[in-house]
């Protein structure tokens, strides 16, 4: 196990530092960033002066290298090139809120996958079976933005229940319920044929031969043992919801890191570009490497070598 951590925590080094290098360079080729903080009628003297002060003129190798330097080991030295503040806490803020989201989305997934997926196992062929898996079928089907947007139109706009921006509760629970549709989908077909496989096994129908009443046979055998894969799939889904509420945000006005990324994309504010990506990549990796520990706390014939 110590083996398998060192090499996940190097991998994870790696691949943050190569994301950041690659997210730099594109942020990079996208223009002058001195161009979109400056007025157009500025005399050129101007220009010079703001990318001297910006550190631009400097070679791209060299700017890479103070930005890592002062964003690891100089706290608030590196500073956002539009609102001129530290862009640690610019992220760590704008991170908060994204988690709000993730762990918003992926609790009312579980919460809603695992009953409705015992369920359509137990009534396998059934209308109700039926009428879950269409559900599933409908959630993987349409995109996340799409969604969002259909929820916003007919829930905020016509019908006015609930509010089509800003952060709070009721804020929350449009842009929780874009970002959650598609992985109830999700995890709700995965944990219905886990069932179905579970429902079958020899140690299933020995527990009832025991008479043992069907609802301690169906949570103690069937749904702790089908939670497994599940609870592999939720991690690795917290991971991705990253990703989704970069679509999201911004569509919500939610002030999460996709908003501050996409909005600092439009200004070619790079150090909080690729500050954002940094440490969202640090964060998906650790997710990560804890599902697979958790995974292997979880089930004792899982053996890491």
């Amino acid at each position: 196990m110590q083996t398998f951590l060192i090499q996940r925590i190097l991998t994870a080094i790696v691949t943050v530092f190569i994301v950041s290098i690659v997210v730099f360079l594109f942020v990079q080729a996208s223009g002058n960033a001195a161009a979109m903080l400056i007025s157009a009628d500025m005399e050129r003297d101007a220009m010079l002066e703001l990318e001297e002060k910006l550190g631009l003129n400097d070679p791209l190798y060299v700017q890479y290298a103070r930005f890592m330097a002062d964003f690891f080991t100089g706290g608030g030295a590196v500073y956002s090139f539009k609102y001129m503040t530290p862009v640690l806490p610019m992220v760590l803020e704008a991170l908060k809120w994204t988690m709000v989201l993730a762990f918003g989305a992926i609790s009312v997934s579980v919460i809603l996958a695992i009953p409705l997926g015992t369920i359509a196992a137990i009534k396998r062929g059934s209308f109700i079976d039926l009428i879950i898996r269409l559900i599933a079928v409908f959630g993987q089907s349409m995109p996340s933005f799409w969604v969002a947007m259909m929820l916003m139109l007919i829930v905020a706009v016509n019908w006015q229940l609930l509010p089509v921006s800003g952060a709070g509760i009721k804020e929350a629970i449009l842009p929780i319920t874009a970002l959650s549709f598609y992985q109830l989908a999700v995890l709700l077909r995965l944990f219905r044929a886990e069932m179905l496989e579970v429902i079958h096994q020899d140690y299933v129908r020995t527990a009832r031969s025991k008479g043992i009443k069907e609802f301690a046979v169906i949570y103690r055998h069937c749904m702790q043992n089908a939670a497994l894969p599940v609870l592999t799939m939720a991690g690795i889904q917290l991971s991705q919801m990253m990703l989704g509420a970069i679509v999201i945000e911004p569509i919500f006005a939610w002030p999460g890191i996709g908003y501050l990324i996409i909005g600092s994309v439009m200004y070619r504010d790079y150090p909080v570009v690729v500050g954002g990506v940094m440490i969202a990549g640090m964060l998906v990796t650790t997710i990560n490497l804890l599902v697979d520990i958790l995974y292997g706390q979880l089930d004792p014939r899982i053996r890491v070598s």
